[in-house]
């Protein structure tokens, strides 16, 4: 049987480029918020999108999420891990470019970033209240909530959207944003303590009534929580 051999004009296209985009949350305000950068440069010039950008030859893909990240937002020390990837035919009008989707939450205190570089701004937003952003980011940001809904029920994600002392009321409003729904304050109580996940602490939140306990997350909770699926 003969060999099929193609053409020229039929080879595959080898310029493949690379890049790493970073979908950052933080919980502010009861509300989940996005990290975003409104592009200084087309394509899409003027709009909201990932901070991200083009994998240096001599780096690897978390580093450029990485990189990428400082650059563009000023923020640093930032705990990534790898959510996707996504490499559509189309999905970058320049040429075919894949990217590697990074995940990240981070603590109410983590401060506000400014825009540098490719960036013309950096901003927190509502993720109830997004602009129409650039690229397939909004598909990417649907893929990112799903993963955050889903995580909630085996780690310990929940609490790493919270400082580092936490009330129960602010432990569940977290949980009920991300699974957009209302959860029963007894039976979440209930559940947290039966876990023995939380260390209390003698300290106290004020607000509006009587002040409210502050607890700790247990350092060697992720494998409580792994084990008994405690949420939703």
């Amino acid at each position: 049987m003969p060999t099929l051999q193609r053409s020229q004009s039929e080879t595959y296209d080898s310029q493949i480029s690379l890049t790493a985009d970073v979908v950052a949350f933080v919980f502010r305000d009861d509300q989940l918020q996005l990290l975003l950068i409104k592009r200084r440069s087309e394509p899409f010039q003027g709009m909201w999108a990932f901070p991200g950008g083009f994998v240096e030859p001599d780096e690897s893909i978390e580093s450029a999420a990485v990189r990428e990240l400082e650059e563009e937002t000023g923020l640093r020390d930032v705990y990534l891990e790898q959510l996707y990837t996504f490499g559509k035919p189309g999905r970058d009008p320049r040429s075919r470019i894949v990217t590697v989707a990074y995940l990240a939450l981070l603590r109410p205190d983590v401060g506000d970033p400014h825009g540098a570089d490719d960036a013309e701004d950096a901003a927190w937003c509502p993720v109830d209240d997004l602009p129409p952003l650039a690229f397939d980011h909004e598909k990417i940001l649907e893929y990112a909530l799903e993963r955050l809904r889903y995580k909630l029920e085996y780690s310990d994600v929940g609490f790493r959207l919270l400082p580092v002392e936490f009330t129960f009321s602010e432990l569940k409003i977290v949980y009920e944003v991300i699974l957009q729904e209302s959860l029963d304050k007894r039976n979440f109580r209930r559940k947290v303590l039966r876990a023995n996940i939380l260390m209390p602490t003698n300290r106290y939140r004020s607000g509006e009534g009587r002040p409210a306990q502050l607890f700790r997350l247990r350092d060697d909770a992720q494998a409580e929580i792994k084990a008994r699926r405690l949420f939703p």
